[in-house]
């Protein structure tokens, strides 16, 4: 039984079998490498949405930029040549890379140093600091996309990949850090971009072997085995940052995660309060604002010895109340002005809107009612045998006597209308049929119910 099982899930797992012929996966990866014309147009392009994506914040635009970008093939190629130990392809994919990532720069420096907006918003600054986490996103990504080029059908891998590992918006951040001589952004996302296509090609060098795609021979192996080696070094070099970056970055969230625990617990407090925390994980130090009932310094003191305790050893506690000399009143000032501040753009930005939303639906009753009030005119006009209109729910009602409609009663909005006429002889099928095409056109969008009666002896026609 074990067995059986054991055999059932690795032929369920099993990626050989819708797997392409060698030949057709040789075709499809070296067509992708090519770094001309139309892929160079497109590119291009890409780049010019990312850029303009990352300035204005909308993460959309900068997904559909990835979505169109060729990037993905000469990394493909490059990790496919590595892969069968076929070095003229690995040349030409790193030509290829070389052309586009040149272009990239040209193209995003270009329009972040023509664009009035400067600003660094966070999708930019989300590009400038990879961390181990990108490597792994970049390996598996990788993996997919080789995976799904080497099948016999092709599926939404490739967009799913582009998407995920994210090539283009750190070219592009790259690009800003060029236009605006930022080394910060630069080499954070250039290195960004490296440890992405290192760990595409890499997954893909692996998935070619692992799948014994047909290699080329050579006379001498020692050729074989150096590309293997720079290949390795080339993975170290990348990695290694990452690592170390990563290590920082986790310090930086527990850091910041302890004290605002540490600040929540140790600082409760019967009359005090806390208005303001400030916590810096560099320097981890922890600067904290109280107002109200003064807190003796003994028990500050017995607050800042429990540090070491919370997790927070060689953490720098500053904590300022109202009567001391460190308080920067203008900063809590300027602190709480601002907080009112936005608070009260929010209501004032939320009170336009639903004046504006009242003023549409308002002036939409308003044409409504006119529409109404013109209806039995209109008719008279279309059936001269008309004398007389009721109209519900609107309460509307008017006689060829008076010449003049009742206002129509304000009621809400309704798809459903019932329309009575009166008439001094009956009218045709043909006559009906007029009026109910008329109806339609006049009051698009409702339902209208004719009901018409012969005035003089009461008989009602339908």
């Amino acid at each position: 039984m074990l067995r059986y099982w054991r055999r059932q899930t690795l032929h369920r797992f099993h990626l050989s079998e819708d797997k392409a012929p060698d030949e057709v996966i040789d075709h499809t990866l070296r067509q992708g490498v090519e770094m001309r014309g139309t892929n160079l147009w497109v590119l291009v392009l890409a780049i010019v949405m990312a850029s303009v994506g990352l300035n204005v914040n909308s993460t959309a635009v900068i997904i559909g930029a990835m979505l169109i970008s060729p990037l993905m093939g000469p990394l493909m190629g490059l990790g496919y040549g590595v892969g069968i130990n076929d070095f003229q392809l690995m040349r030409e994919s790193l030509k290829n890379l070389g052309v586009a990532v040149l272009l990239a720069l040209l193209t995003s420096t270009l329009y972040f140093a023509l664009t009035p907006l400067s600003a660094a918003q966070s999708e930019l600054l989300a590009r400038t600091t990879p961390t181990i986490w990108d490597v792994l996103i970049a390996l598996l990504g990788g993996l997919a996309g080789i995976i799904g080029l080497t099948r016999r059908e092709k599926s939404n891998v490739i967009p799913g990949v582009a998407i995920a590992t994210a090539l283009m918006p750190p070219l592009c951040t790259a690009g800003y850090g060029l236009a605006n001589a930022n080394a910060t952004f630069f080499f954070g996302a250039f290195y960004l971009f490296a440890i992405n296509s290192v760990f595409i090609a890499v997954a893909a060098a692996l998935v070619t072997r692992a799948f014994h795609v047909q290699e080329k021979t050579f006379v001498d192996t020692r050729v074989a085995r150096r590309v293997r080696s720079y290949m390795m070094t080339i993975v170290v070099v990348t990695v290694l940052p990452s690592v170390f970056l990563a290590y920082q970055l986790v310090q930086e969230e527990v850091f910041k995660s302890r004290a605002a625990r540490f600040v929540s617990t140790e600082f409760s407090f019967p009359r005090t309060h806390v208005t303001q925390t400030q916590i810096d994980p560099k320097a981890r130090a922890i600067d904290v604002t109280l107002v109200g009932e003064h807190v003796p310094a003994e028990r500050l003191a017995s607050v800042a010895e429990r540090l070491a305790a919370a997790g927070l050893s060689r953490a720098r506690l500053d904590v300022h109340q109202a009567d001391s000399a460190k308080l920067d009143v203008t900063e809590l000032k300027t602190g709480l002005l601002s907080d009112l501040y936005t608070k009260s753009q929010q209501a004032l930005e939320g009170r336009d809107q639903t004046i504006a939303e009242l003023r549409s639906q308002l002036q939409a009753h308003t044409e409504r009612q006119q529409q109404l009030a013109q209806l039995p005119q209109e008719l008279r006009a279309l059936l001269p045998q008309v004398q007389a209109v009721w109209l519900a729910p609107q309460a509307l009602h008017w006689q060829v006597e008076s010449q003049a409609a009742s206002a129509p009663a304000a009621v809400p909005s309704s798809s459903n209308v019932l329309l009575n006429l009166g008439v001094n002889r009956p009218i045709s099928a043909a006559e009906r049929t007029k009026i109910e095409d008329w109806l339609r056109q006049r009051l698009p969008g409702t339902q209208i119910r004719l009901v018409v009666e012969v005035q003089s002896n009461s008989v009602k026609a339908k």
